[in-house]
C-alpha cells in the first residue's frame, strides 16, 4: 500500500519519516516532490572497476544552469535530507524530467527502511539538457511495510552508505569482495 498525503504527513508528525527541509507545496496526493541539489559529481575515470574504489569529482551547477551530455554519466544528490524508519522509501523521476530525457535513477531507487541520508542520483540523458540547483527532480512514493524490521539500515554494520553526506557518494561496491 502506497502512503496518502494524510499518512505521510502523519508519519512526519509521528518522526518515522523525516524530509528536511520540508515544504508543504511538495506533497502531492501520495508522494512528497525532491529537487536536484547544488553539487554534482563524476568519476575520474573512463573505465570502472566494480572491485576497487573508483574516485568522482566534485562541481557545482552555477547559477546559470549546466548542460548535461549523453554518454557521460553523473551522480547527484537530492537537496532534501531524508529518514524512513517504519515506510519503504521509492525514489522515482518526474514525468517533466522524463520529458525532456533525463533519467535519474539506472536501478537505485529503492530505498530501505531505516536509511537516513540524501538521495544520491544516478543521471543520465538522451540528449544534451540544461539542468539547474533546486529544479524538482523527483517524487518520493512511501509504501507501508508488513511485517517486523529486526535491523533498520542505518543500524547494520555492512550498510555502506551510513555516512550522512550532503553531495553524491561514487559506488562502494568494492566493498561487497573480500580484501585479499
Amino acid at each position: 500500500m502506497i502512503l496518502s498525503d494524510a499518512q505521510i504527513k502523519a508519519g512526519l508528525a509521528s518522526g518515522k519519516i523525516k524530509i528536511e527541509p520540508f515544504k508543504p507545496s511538495c506533497l502531492g496526493s501520495n508522494s512528497y516532490d525532491v529537487h536536484l541539489g547544488k553539487t554534482l559529481a563524476t568519476y575520474d575515470s573512463p573505465v570502472l572497476d566494480a572491485k576497487a574504489h573508483n574516485p568522482i569529482s566534485y562541481f557545482d551547477i552555477p547559477e546559470e544552469g549546466l548542460v548535461l551530455e549523453p554518454h557521460k554519466f553523473y551522480l547527484g544528490v537530492t537537496e532534501e535530507y531524508t529518514e524512513t524508519h517504519k515506510h519503504v522509501p521509492f525514489l522515482e523521476g518526474k514525468s517533466s524530467i522524463g520529458r525532456l530525457g533525463i533519467d535519474i535513477h539506472a536501478t537505485a531507487g529503492k530505498g530501505d527502511v531505516g536509511f537516513c541520508n540524501f538521495w544520491t542520483l544516478e543521471i543520465s540523458v538522451k540528449q544534451p539538457v540544461r539542468v539547474y540547483a533546486g529544479m524538482p527532480i523527483g517524487q518520493l512514493i512511501y509504501f507501508e511495510l508488513s511485517g517486523e524490521i529486526l535491523i533498520p539500515y542505518h543500524q547494520k554494520e555492512s550498510a555502506k552508505y551510513r555516512e550522512k553526506m550532503p553531495r553524491p557518494m561514487e559506488s562502494m561496491m568494492w566493498k561487497n569482495f573480500p580484501h585479499v
